[in-house]
């Protein structure tokens, strides 16, 4: 009887015990902030290609009398990408934001792993110039 009782007061280990329940819920919070932070930052990226692609639309339309082809375009604004490698779509047309506009708008899937739980995220981007 003397042991149980030491065993019921004995502190050792408590933090190991602490640390065991604490430690899931804990790398799930970092692994989702790690993953909502590059989620961010290929949003940012999709825009940003977006906006550039639409600005060299017209731009190349200005300077050489004639639009480019749509797959220059998408071209483009593929290699302006930046972020993860999430494989982008873009699709270039002209009309739409005002009368001489050109715009582009790309569209990607962002795989959102947690550690907990695993999200498809659509995420889109659009650009008119000027």
């Amino acid at each position: 009887m003397r042991k149980l009782r030491h065993y019921l007061h004995d502190n050792g280990g408590a933090s190991a015990a602490e640390f065991a329940l604490v430690c899931v819920p804990f790398f799930g919070l970092v692994l989702a902030i790690i993953g909502g932070s590059m989620m961010f930052y290929s949003n940012q990226s999709l825009q940003y290609a977006t906006e550039t692609a639409a600005r060299y639309y017209s731009v190349q339309t200005t300077n050489a009398g004639a639009a480019p082809t749509t797959i220059a375009v998408q071209t483009y604004a593929t290699n302006a990408y930046t972020g993860p490698g999430i494989s982008p779509t873009f699709v270039a047309a002209r009309g739409g934001c005002g009368a001489n506009g050109f715009q582009v708008t790309g569209s990607a899937t962002f795989p959102l792993n947690t550690g907990l739980i695993n999200l498809s995220v659509p995420l889109k981007a659009h650009a008119c110039f000027p």
